[in-house]
């Protein structure tokens, strides 16, 4: 695990969804909210969205941009994008193992 993703502790849904949101370009609170609904079917409420903010804008991993009337705009660092594969990817290896595992054995489906 890196550095980055150790100071973080527990990965937690709400920042890896906020991560990925951000991967597909800046958005402000509601954009990410819209976003994530449409990808994971989850919805973030105020609280949970803008605490994960906080937590990753502390970590280094995303940028909060200047405001743009009333709407704050946040970006995916270098970093965070980094943080954010590495993660994918180690999720990513478990479901392929885990499903390989499922079907090896016949599970039910």
């Amino acid at each position: 695990m890196t550095s980055k993703l150790a100071d973080l502790g527990r990965w937690s849904e709400p920042s890896l969804l906020v991560l990925s949101s951000l991967a597909g370009g800046d958005k402000h609170g509601y954009a990410m909210v819209s976003d994530i609904e449409a990808l994971a079917g989850v919805h973030l409420g105020p609280g949970t969205l803008y605490g994960a903010l906080s937590r990753l804008e502390d970590q280094g991993l995303i940028l909060a941009l200047p405001a743009q009337g009333r709407r704050r705009p946040y970006r995916i660092t270098a970093a965070g994008a980094r943080a954010l594969e590495e993660q994918l990817t180690t999720m990513a290896s478990v479901a392929n193992t885990g499903l390989t595992r499922l079907r090896a054995n016949g599970a039910p489906a």
